[in-house]
């Protein structure tokens, strides 16, 4: 692999204001993309996420990891904004390498442990909503544009792989479900045009919002893992990123179409390291809690 292997590549990260989707922007322009990282929340306002992060602040870290970072704020649950990124796209490149979807923001709808009947119905809608419908309408006004060229990717992100115990949640259940669904018929509709189409997951995830959630950071993380199960065996977001980014630019992509890969599958298959140097394997803690739960031990993991 060449130091710049996606140089002259374009690629858009749907989502792309914190957590994985910020990481997997910078790991793409690392590489030597141009990354238009998309979502709600800027400088001039926030999102009702009401987090810090902006869409700028992540074109400048694409920037500066030796990319070129382009922010553009998208709602991608409509459909006449997208149209415009689309366009604005096309009007710089006239063309698109990779889409990563990684929109989601229903953290503030979902109230956990309640049963479908006790749930908010009106929040309940809103996040299917915001993690399904928003991935097929973006796909639906992005994808013309990526058939222009002769091979594609196009990167569903969710949390957990098809077998993922239920997250006790209905309609975050069905979102993460539905994602990995969802890069399954995109590999089947996409393969007759050269475009590889899969869906990731990351591992037990050490993003702004959890650590925040654990009252620690990233320089602190491991107190939190004194007093909080399997933290111990976290990863950052750029783990998932940097695997995203290998996955781009690997001209064998094509064996991987309609998988869900997690972070740890991707971390072995090239030989990755965590933004710290570490080599978590959420797979291989996931799997021996998932063993012992079935022989009587501890809860699973996920």
């Amino acid at each position: 692999m060449t130091h710049r292997p996606l140089a002259g590549r374009v690629a858009l990260v749907a989502g792309a204001t914190r957590g994985c989707g910020r990481a997997i922007a910078v790991e793409l322009g690392a590489l030597g993309a141009t990354v238009y990282g998309s979502g709600r929340s800027t400088r001039a306002g926030r999102s009702p996420m009401d987090r810090p992060e902006t869409i700028e602040e992540t074109a400048e870290r694409v920037t500066a990891a030796g990319g070129e970072g382009v922010a553009v704020r998208c709602d991608h649950a409509n459909r006449d904004d997208v149209a415009a990124l689309v366009a604005r796209i096309r009007a710089d490149h006239d063309r698109l390498d990779v889409l990563v979807n990684d929109v989601w923001g229903g953290d503030p709808l979902v109230e956990w442990g309640k049963p479908l009947w006790e749930h908010p119905l009106d929040a309940m809608l809103a996040i299917l909503r915001n993690g399904i419908e928003t991935h097929l309408i973006t796909s639906h006004v992005v994808m013309p544009l990526l058939l222009e060229g002769t091979s594609g990717l196009v990167v569903e992100v969710g949390d957990g792989k098809g077998d993922a115990p239920y997250r006790m949640n209905m309609p975050y259940d069905l979102v993460k479900s539905g994602v990995v669904r969802i890069g399954e018929a995109l590999a089947h509709e996409l393969a007759p045009h050269g475009v590889t189409a899969l869906s990731v997951t990351p591992g037990y995830l050490r993003s702004e919002s959890m650590l925040e959630i654990y009252g620690v950071t990233e320089q602190t993380w491991r107190e939190a893992a004194k007093r909080v199960p399997y933290f111990a065996h976290s990863e950052t977001p750029h783990l998932l990123g940097r695997g995203i980014a290998a996955l781009a630019a690997d001209p064998d992509r094509g064996r991987f179409a309609g998988r869900c890969l997690g972070s740890w599958d991707l971390m072995r298959t090239y030989d990755l390291t965590d933004a710290d140097g570490a080599r978590p394997d959420w797979g291989a803690v996931d799997l021996e809690s998932r063993q012992a739960a079935l022989a009587g031990g501890h809860p699973a993991a996920e």
